[in-house]
């Protein structure tokens, strides 16, 4: 086949390249270029020109064209812009999974599909698998549970599942490791990136602070209503966060904002028995195939090997419903999204607006 890859300068997407050119198929090199230029100026000097330099020795090794895509406008666009939306409004996002969606499998691929020449597939290093069965496409877990990243690419559509091809997602990452090693790839022993995808290694705080600047504003407890301190800004906080309040006599955990009063509430009492954190609603689900034929299933509400069994109980329209958790989880944000799994297979997801009262009847 005639496949495009995208590169990150990282081991997983080289060894996905070098995997591939000596499976014989046709191969060409892709790097996104998403950060934008006029924010260089509080990230500092480019963060990644360390990263496109790796590309272009593992390239150059392995005899494989590369090309540079600027997408930094259709990123700030589809990626960024959403990302302070749902900040503002009080949310907690997560743009890597937008990313994945709206750009490297979305705009890029029409941008591919645009050109005279016709590839077959796009290819990237994410820890995943995609399984056709019957004209249908089923997006499967990696066997690495930690580094498993179908979380991440729970947003995507039919149309995207059968171009994308995941080499690597069959393979845990010592595996990955080990052959790149082997093929004595420049990034061989390069360390994993973290992190938020257009920041690298710059800090989320920053970003924030660069666009929405510092307001201050109250910290109240939340059982009595006392002002216990000042913040700059709800945005710098997340609930269920701990770090970060300046209070003294704590642990103290973010429980609760007010986007338009600018009003943080905290509480040394996160973990107490009458705040059941296990039942949440969701909102805007995309599901990769059909809508669920069972209620029973499980669920992440991060991206990590962490599993919940749930009970989850859709609306009509199956873009909305209600999750119930067999156990608690202390962690659960709105803005971020629910993943649902059906054994091995990633089934969708929907994001998390609120915490329900009262229980889930199961069925």
């Amino acid at each position: 086949m005639k496949i495009a890859v995208l590169v990150s300068g990282g081991v997983d997407s080289a060894v996905a390249l070098s995997l591939l050119k000596a499976q014989g198929h046709e191969v060409a090199a892709f790097y996104l270029k998403i950060w934008l230029e006029d924010e260089l100026s509080y990230l500092g000097s480019c963060p990644w020109e360390e990263d496109l330099s790796y590309v272009q020795a593992t390239c150059a090794q392995l005899d494989v064209p590369l090309e540079v895509v600027s997408m930094q406008r259709e990123y700030h666009d589809h990626v960024v812009s959403y990302t302070l939306v749902q900040i503002k409004a009080g949310l907690t996002p997560n743009p890597d999974m937008m990313c994945n969606a709206r750009i490297k499998f979305g705009l890029f691929l029409k941008t591919l599909d645009e050109r005279s020449e016709h590839f077959d597939k796009v290819a990237s290093g994410h820890y995943a698998q995609v399984e056709e069965k019957d004209g249908r496409f089923y997006l499967k877990q990696s066997p690495d549970p930690i580094k498993d990243q179908t979380y991440f690419l729970s947003h995507l559509n039919q149309a995207q599942l059968s171009r994308v091809l995941f080499p690597i997602g069959h393979l845990e990452k010592s595996k990955v490791r080990a052959l790149a090693h082997e093929a004595n790839l420049p990034n061989k022993d390069r360390k994993d990136s973290q992190g938020i995808c257009f920041l690298g290694k710059f800090k989320f705080n920053d970003f924030l602070k660069h666009h929405l600047g510092q307001t201050a504003g109250p910290i109240i407890e939340y059982e009595t209503g006392i002002r216990l301190g000042t913040h700059q800004g709800f945005w710098f906080h997340t609930v269920g966060q701990r770090q970060g309040s300046g209070l003294s006599g704590g642990p103290w955990y973010v429980v609760a904002k007010e986007p338009q009063a600018n009003t943080v509430f905290m509480s040394k009492n996160y973990y107490s028995a009458d705040k059941n954190r296990d039942a949440f609603c969701i909102a805007e689900c995309n599901w990769l195939n059909d809508i669920p034929a069972k209620n029973n299933l499980f669920v992440k509400v991060r991206h990590g090997k962490v599993f919940h069994e749930c009970t989850l109980i859709l609306d009509c329209d199956a873009k909305s419903g209600r999750v119930h958790l067999a156990t608690h989880d202390q962690g659960l944000a709105a803005g971020q999204f629910a993943v649902f799994y059906d054994g091995e297979y990633c089934l969708g997801a929907g994001m998390i607006t609120d915490a329900c009262s009262g229980s889930v009847k199961k069925e």
